[in-house]
């Protein structure tokens, strides 16, 4: 199957398509302020020292309380975030929505610890499905494991260690949660994807995934799970899951994504000496992802597809693996997926071409979505290429413009 991603990419990149450089398209909902905004904003990211001195000097200034949230929201957060709650992104929402490019409302509060905070993290995924069921614009939901329990007692039950009295306790409210958010989706048929998140406590994760599809997608996909490919162990994963779901009668959803953990993966395989569940180099991590892609497309009559992906090498893989089996577009088996503030030229232009596209889109008090916008920062530095990509595109559009303006 390598060999036949490798000559299909190759194709492609022959055949010389590029619609993600239409500029015009991808930036089209900025204004002249919002784009040079953009591009203050990642040429900022793409000084890795300044990246480090901004994170500790942000970090300090919260915790000291300075008031600096303001400045915060006026620049980073107002890129990366729709807004502090729901009734707040719905300007961007429905602006996106008339590009065609639909939303995922993400609740990014993170580092959270106790049963009342899982609680209310819970009431804020069914207030969002509450939300969405009616705005034509927001089709899915999302949660992360650990919003709803601890990661310690995800590891020790996928660890399959004995639980005490109080952490089985704990456990049966986590199975409970995901049973709450995952009925209230199904009757407001709103999908829901749950993301995935570090090696040693995603068996337990997968495992109340898989309950979870046996139990809700038994018409079709309301719970989606995500599989990082950058885990040489996934594709293998998808194809026992899939003939689990075969023999079971249920659908699966899925969730594509590379990773986001990979640092934190190999320092931890190195220093408790146990081989890292990662790709070998970032081509092994490509073509796994576009493995299952082409697996999934290969299997649509019972598993849709949420690829969520920056990639446009992969991005195009999807689209004329969508061609090859006469697909429409609109195909509602197969979504794209990116996130807000990033990848502007891939969401825009794909949406602009029917397909199925929807933005990621963070929201909280400007306080505690700061870990996540901080890890934004980051990935953008650590990624090759990535702020490059969008410092030229962001660049072009302004050229663009100017010559535009002086016709």
């Amino acid at each position: 199957m390598v060999n036949y991603i490798c000559s299909k990419l190759l194709i492609i990149m022959q055949k010389n398509e590029r619609i993600f450089e239409n500029t015009e398209i991808a930036f089209s909902l900025k204004n002249d302020s919002e784009l040079e905004r953009a591009y203050f904003l990642f040429k900022m990211i793409s000084v890795q020292p300044l990246v480090r001195i901004g994170t500790a000097a942000t970090n300090f200034a919260l915790k000291a309380n300075l008031p600096i949230e303001g400045l915060i929201r006026a620049t980073v957060f107002d890129h990366f975030c729709g807004g502090i709650n729901e009734d707040d992104c719905l300007p961007v929402i429905e602006k996106m929505f008339s590009k065609g490019v639909s939303s995922v409302l993400d609740y990014s509060v993170e580092g959270k610890e106790n049963e009342n905070e899982f609680d209310n993290t819970v009431e804020k995924v069914l207030k969002i499905i509450d939300f969405a069921k009616n705005i034509d614009a927001i089709p899915i939901a999302v949660f992360k494991p650990t919003g709803l329990g601890k990661l310690s007692l995800y590891t020790k039950v996928g660890m399959n260690k004995s639980l005490d009295d109080t952490e089985q306790e704990a456990w049966n409210k986590v199975v409970y949660r995901y049973n709450i958010i995952c009925n209230k989706a199904k009757e407001n048929d709103v999908a829901v994807l749950i993301d995935a998140e570090e090696s040693w406590m995603q068996d337990a994760a997968d495992t109340l995934a898989t309950e979870m599809m046996k139990t809700y997608n038994t018409e079709k996909p309301i719970v989606f799970n995500t599989l990082q490919m950058y885990r040489h162990d996934r594709l293998k994963f998808l194809k026992a899951e899939h003939k689990k779901a075969i023999k079971g009668g249920y659908y699966l959803g899925y969730k594509l994504v590379r990773g986001a953990y990979l640092e934190k993966e190999n320092d931890r395989a190195k220093e408790q000496s146990y081989k890292s569940p990662i790709c070998e180099n970032k081509a092994a991590t490509d073509a796994n992802f576009n493995n299952g892609l082409k697996y999934i497309v290969d299997n649509l009559d019972n598993i849709f597809v949420f690829a969520g992906t920056h990639n446009e090498e992969s991005s195009y893989l999807l689209m004329h693996l969508m061609k090859e089996k006469g697909l429409k577009n609109n195909d509602s088996r197969v979504w794209f997926g990116q996130l807000y503030g990033m990848s502007d030229h891939i969401s825009f232009n794909l949406a602009n071409l029917g397909y199925n596209v929807a933005k990621y889109i963070p929201f909280g008090p400007v306080k505690d979505v700061m870990p996540y916008l901080i890890r934004r920062a980051e990935e953008n530095t650590s990624v090759a290429g990535q702020t490059g990509r969008e410092l030229n595109l962001l660049n072009n559009e302004k050229k663009r413009r100017r010559s535009q303006y002086s016709m």
